[in-house]
């Protein structure tokens, strides 16, 4: 990853999850900072962009060095907003590959020849500006290090939350199974894993149409099996 801001970056990676998985070996993240190959005594690498206009951009200069000098996996991805929109599909596909590195943006964004001769491509997480490009990145780095096995400890884990399939996760519950007169479904406690399942996955279509009805629209809509699943678990009255 490279970034004017490694500490933030490395920080953030240092915990939680994705600390004990860098401990374990199962994530190698490097962050690279860009400064580190600046030649000036100042150690800049941004400047006034060509044609005026307010803000500043980083230069090419420094970004290719710091490139050239790590020579990182690829692709490289500039985060930003022209990019393709990280979804739990995108984080998928990056979590396979080999490795992968990260380019954060900063100021009014990265000279245009980084882009168009340096790069592989863009991602964004969303339709937002934001400062700089750090902050994407520990979103790309949560959503795609813990697809990678044995980092959650319990791989089925990742494979049962909201978006893998794309639908809403369904509700969870834990102890106690009485709180405040608020009680646990009694199908939970059943013991019957088949039924349970078949409750899950109705509760996960019914709270997906009702919050996110365009997830349910973008798969083509409900198919014969699931409608028979909100059938044999009608709502709540």
């Amino acid at each position: 990853m490279f970034t004017i801001f490694p500490g933030m970056v490395d920080g953030f990676a240092s915990l939680s999850l994705l600390g004990k998985a860098r401990e374990r070996g199962l994530l190698d993240v490097r962050v690279h900072d860009l400064r580190s190959v600046a030649t000036d005594p100042h150690r800049s690498v941004d400047d006034t962009p060509y044609g005026g206009g307010a803000g500043m951009v980083l230069m090419p200069e420094p970004i290719f060095a710091a490139v050239e000098a790590a020579a990182p996996p690829r692709p490289l991805l500039l985060l930003g907003p022209g990019g393709r929109t990280l979804t739990q599909a995108v984080a998928r596909d990056l979590a396979v590959l080999d490795g992968f590195s990260l380019l954060c943006g900063r100021y009014e964004g990265v000279d245009e020849r980084v882009r168009t001769h340096l790069v592989d491509g863009e991602l964004s997480i969303g339709d937002y500006v934001l400062a700089g490009g750090e902050v994407a990145a520990m979103v790309v780095l949560e959503a795609v290090g813990r697809l990678v096995p044995g980092v959650m400890g319990n791989d089925a884990s990742a494979g049962d939350e909201s978006f893998s399939d794309g639908l809403l996760e369904y509700p969870q519950y834990t102890k106690p199974a009485d709180f405040r007169g608020l009680t646990v479904p009694e199908i939970l406690r059943s013991g019957d894993h088949g039924r349970i399942a078949r409750w899950r996955r109705a509760q996960a279509l019914r709270r997906t149409l009702a919050r996110r009805a365009d997830l349910v629209a973008s798969r083509g809509g409900l198919s014969d099996e699931e409608q028979r699943l909100l059938e044999e678990f009608p709502a709540p009255g």
